[in-house]
């Protein structure tokens, strides 16, 4: 039985996780969902030895409150050279592109996540797959719930676009890295598009009124929720297409929210406003 050891077992990696387990994968992990305790360092390694594959989804630290670039890699670093590694990174390293698509080859580091490529890197020396993914979505985590707890904005920036991925397509995407060569990989879907799109089909599928647009003073967003505007690109994943075959079940922002609305509760559905601010028509 091949084993896999995981850092943090988050809502991605859970999904990793349940879909390794069906191909009959032994999972080891840390975190609040884990089987094993991060600072328990004599249980970790030796999982770590035992593994066949390390993922670590593990986010890097916060400078300003003195934490370490990468905690896994910090404590554990020695214990992963020579393993087979995955990680999970994000497409902010490629920071504003204008609205431009980015593939790897891009420059990284240069965005408002600086401590991200740094991780980024790091892995990357280390002979790691490292998995790029933008704004990730799926069950209990999307635009749908979102517009049902009156959370959902339309902000009116013309040209403004982001992209997204479906938390099964990043699953499936890892699992058909875990013998590909080391290097980065973008895991997106194919239409980058604004998010005033995604708000619309999410309200369209629930049978409401979109929200009115506004500007980002008027819609009141804190500071991490306007630094999701402050960059501008098109993830492109071509890379992944070519070396590891993959490709995404939810092409598009519609295939995805579509198969998330026909599993959605109806009790939870029901809960949603006449219009996605809560105000009635």
């Amino acid at each position: 039985m091949p084993r896999m050891f995981i850092f943090g077992l988050g809502y991605t990696a859970q999904v990793i996780a349940a879909r390794l387990e069906a191909r009959g994968w032994e999972i080891v992990s840390t975190g609040h969902e884990g089987t094993l305790a991060f600072d328990d360092e004599g249980s970790v390694r030796v999982a770590i030895t035992d593994a066949d594959h390390v993922l670590s989804s593990v986010p890097p630290g916060r400078e300003a409150r003195g934490e370490p670039l990468d905690a896994v890699l910090e404590r554990y670093g020695d214990a992963l050279k020579g393993k087979a590694l995955s990680y999970l990174s994000s497409t902010g390293v490629y920071g504003d592109a204008g609205g431009a698509w980015v593939d790897e080859s891009a420059p990284v580091g240069t965005g408002r996540r600086t401590t991200r490529s740094e991780a980024d890197a790091a892995w990357l020396t280390l002979g790691a797959r490292v998995y790029r993914l933008p704004g990730i979505y799926g069950p209990g985590r999307s635009m749908l719930e979102r517009v049902v707890e009156g959370r959902a904005h339309r902000i009116d920036l013309p040209g403004q676009v982001f992209s997204r991925v479906h938390v099964e397509d990043i699953a499936a995407g890892v699992i058909a890295g875990l013998q590909a060569p080391p290097g980065a990989y973008n895991l997106a879907d194919d239409l980058p598009c604004s998010q005033n799109r995604v708000v619309e089909e999410a309200c369209r599928l629930l049978g409401i009124a979109p929200p009115p647009l506004r500007t980002l003073e008027e819609a009141g967003l804190s500071p991490m929720a306007r630094g999701f505007y402050a960059e501008n690109r098109r993830v492109a994943n071509g890379k992944a297409r070519r070396v590891l075959g993959w490709r995404p079940r939810y092409p598009d922002y519609a295939a995805g929210l579509r198969a998330l609305r026909a599993t959605m509760s109806p009790t939870i559905a029901s809960m949603a406003p006449e219009t996605a601010t809560g105000v009635q028509r």
